[in-house]
C-alpha cells in the first residue's frame, strides 16, 4: 500500500502523522515499525493516527504507536501538540481549542500564535495500581506529602524514584547533572524493573532553580529521546510535591524548552504543558 504521511517534531521528539479521518486505517506492527525505522522507513519516535470521534463534544480521536516496537501506547504530550498543528494545517479544524480522546483519557489543546500549543494533560495519577506500580517489599522514603521509592537494580545499585502516571507510567529520579547521568545504563534497568509490570518511562531530573530544570528521559520501548512531554510533566509534578519546585517551571530538554504548570492540587488540578510543534516534511511511502 502507498501511504501519505506528515513528519513533525515537537522539541525534537519526532512523529509520523497519518490522516485517517476520511477512511479507517489498519497497520500491522511490522508496518508501524517500518514507518518508525530511521534507516529503512521514515523514522520517528511515535506514529500518530488521526481519526474522527463518534463521542459527543469530542473533536477528534488519535492513536499513538511506538515507532520502535509498533505497540500502541497511552499518551504522548509532544505528540498532542503536533496533532493540534496537523489538524489546523490540513484544514480539518479551525477551532483554537480542541478536545481530543486518546486510548485512556480526553485532553484539551489550545493553539497559540507562532506555532505554540498548550495542552491540558489532565491531573496526574498517584494510585499505584493505576500507574501501574507494584512496590512488593520496597519501603518508601517519605516526605511531607509524597514518597520516593528505593529500587534495587539487578547489579545491586540502589536508586530512589518518584512514581506517578500522566496517562502513562513514569519514574523520576533526581541527579546532580544530566550531562553526566548514566542514562544509558540506569534507564533500561529501571524501565524493566519488576515493580513496573508494564514498564516505565524514566526521567533524570536536574534542578537548576525552583523555576527551571534540565531533563533527560529514557522512554519505554524507545530509549532516550530528545524530549518527552509526559516525562516533563511527571518530573515537574514530582518536583513540586517533593518541595523542590514552584508551580510554573521551564524544562530544558535536549530538543528544546517546555513550560509546565501545576497548582499542586492532586485531586482537581490539571497539568498544563506549553511548547512548540512544527511540520518537517510530507511524503509517501510504500508499505
Amino acid at each position: 500500500m502507498n501511504l501519505r504521511f506528515t513528519k513533525m517534531q515537537g522539541a525534537g521528539n519526532d512523529f509520523v502523522v497519518i490522516d485517517a479521518t476520511h477512511a479507517p486505517l489498519s497497520l500491522s506492527p511490522a508496518q508501524l515499525r517500518q514507518l518508525g525505522d530511521r534507516r529503512f522507513g521514515v523514522g520517528a519516535d511515535q506514529i500518530l493516527v488521526v481519526e474522527r470521534s463518534s463521542t459527543p463534544g469530542i473533536d477528534f480521536r488519535y492513536r499513538i504507536f511506538n515507532g520502535a516496537s509498533g505497540d500502541e501506547v497511552e499518551q504522548c504530550g509532544n505528540g498532542a501538540r503536533c496533532f493540534a498543528r496537523f489538524v489546523h494545517e490540513r484544514g480539518l479544524s479551525h477551532a483554537e481549542r480542541l478536545r481530543v480522546e486518546t486510548v485512556n483519557r480526553v485532553i484539551e489543546l489550545q493553539c497559540q500564535p507562532g506555532g505554540v500549543v498548550t495542552v491540558d494533560m489532565n491531573a496526574p495519577v498517584f494510585e499505584w495500581p493505576c500507574v501501574p506500580f507494584e512496590p512488593g517489599g520496597q519501603r518508601a522514603q517519605h516526605s511531607d506529602v509524597f514518597v520516593q521509592w528505593p529500587l534495587i537494580l539487578n547489579d545491586g545499585t540502589a536508586v530512589e524514584v518518584a512514581v506517578l502516571s500522566m496517562g502513562n507510567p513514569h519514574a523520576v529520579l533526581r541527579v546532580d547533572d544530566v550531562d553526566t547521568a548514566p542514562v544509558s545504563t540506569l534507564g533500561p534497568a529501571i524501565e524493566r524493573h519488576a515493580c513496573f509490570p508494564r514498564g516505565v518511562n524514566v526521567g533524570f531530573l536536574q534542578v537548576v532553580s525552583r523555576s527551571q530544570v534540565r531533563l533527560r528521559v529514557f522512554e519505554r520501548d524507545a530509549g532516550e529521546t530528545l524530549a518527552c512531554g509526559t516525562g516533563a510533566c511527571a518530573a515537574v509534578v514530582a518536583g513540586i510535591r517533593l518541595g523542590w519546585l514552584d508551580p510554573r517551571v521551564d524544562v530544558d530538554t535536549r530538543g528544546g524548552r517546555l513550560t509546565i504548570e501545576w497548582q499542586h492540587d492532586p485531586l482537581t488540578s490539571s497539568v498544563f504543558m506549553t511548547g512548540p510543534a512544527q511540520t518537517v516534511f510530507e511524503g509517501e511511502i510504500t508499505l
